[in-house]
């Protein structure tokens, strides 16, 4: 037999190896717990707009299903090359409107890469630092005095209110404000802001005036503690 055709055929059975049960069923657990802890820093710790209980589900399914492909793959050069093909017909849709959403994703796949990859120790502590720096930062910003009402404004272009209108209303009755997102296109224009009022006339005397901008205008609070905390 060709040498190098042997050298080629032990290779490939050597990445062929079983997997040890029990290894797999240790780091498939350690995954979903992990992610599911990740779901839990997410929702006490993330400060997105959008229903972080409801994205937070989706972390233990993501980070188990990237922790089977990556042991399945492992074994076998020809699985490997066969996901290549696969990842490269398939296009995620999915609309991540915060780039912090996008973070805590990655960090889900990471954990199913690390503990796919066999690396459990090195994932197991780069995770407790992560989470332990996240819940440093959520602790600091809690002892600042911020904003506490998140604030939609939306129109369409043809009633022209326009971005300077919404925040000079905004600077004459919130305490405080800090634009968080803007979108613009030719038919419709949404603006988000964490607001802060002195006190619930002040409120009411702002969403007066903001209304008065355009009929068309549609008006959203939302107040951060309702979201998930």
């Amino acid at each position: 037999m060709n040498p190098s055709r042997h050298a080629f055929a032990d290779f490939i059975t050597t990445q062929s190896a079983q997997i040890a049960l029990d290894e797999f069923l240790i780091n498939l657990s350690l995954t979903g717990l992990m992610a599911f802890l990740l779901g839990r820093v997410y929702v006490r710790c993330g400060s997105t707009l959008s229903n972080r209980h409801l994205f937070a589900r989706n972390f233990v399914l993501l980070a188990m299903t990237t922790m089977l492909i990556i042991t399945i793959v492992k074994s076998s050069l020809a699985l490997s090359l066969g996901l290549v093909g696969a990842l490269s017909i398939i296009r995620f849709r999915a609309a991540i409107k915060e780039p912090e959403e996008l973070s805590y994703l990655f960090l889900a796949i990471s954990l199913g890469l690390g503990f796919g990859a066999s690396q459990t120790l090195l994932t197991s502590a780069g995770f407790i630092a992560i989470t332990a720096i996240l819940a440093l930062k959520h602790l600091v910003r809690g002892k600042v005095e911020r904003p506490n009402l998140f604030l939609t404004v939306s129109s369409p272009i043809g009633a022209k209110v326009s971005l300077s209108k919404i925040i000079t209303v905004l600077e004459r009755h919130a305490t405080g404000n800090a634009l968080t997102r803007f979108d613009e296109t030719p038919e419709h224009l949404e603006a988000s802001f964490r607001v802060q009022f002195g006190n619930l006339e002040k409120l009411h005397s702002c969403n007066s005036e903001l209304r008065g901008l355009a009929r068309e205008i549609h008006i959203s609070y939302l107040e951060e503690r309702g979201i998930g905390a």
